[in-house]
């Protein structure tokens, strides 16, 4: 690729990225590609990108970081022995 070349595609990514624009590559079945387009088109629309985002984000955003305590707590644990036997003591020199 010419030095010129180059240089322009530096300064091109260099904008997008001041602008908050990263690239993606995404693969999808053939079927599904026109969706996959008309969401990104959605996305980019001022008119429809609020609406767009909301209803992503309701269908298929994460739900909010959960702790560890958080995690055990809704663990099930039906079926599981949590009572253990007193371990017999061992002889130790201190």
């Amino acid at each position: 690729m010419p030095n010129t070349r180059k240089k322009a595609l530096a300064a091109y990514r260099r904008r997008m990225k001041r602008r908050g624009v990263v690239r993606l590559e995404v693969h999808v079945r053939k079927a599904d590609a026109a969706l996959v387009r008309g969401v990104v088109e959605a996305l980019a629309d001022p008119d429809r990108e609020l609406e767009a985002r909301a209803t992503l984000r309701e269908r298929f955003a994460a739900g909010p970081a959960k702790g560890l305590k958080a995690l055990l707590a809704a663990a099930p644990l039906e079926g599981i022995e949590l009572d253990r036997a007193p371990d017999a003591a061992r002889d130790v020199d201190l």
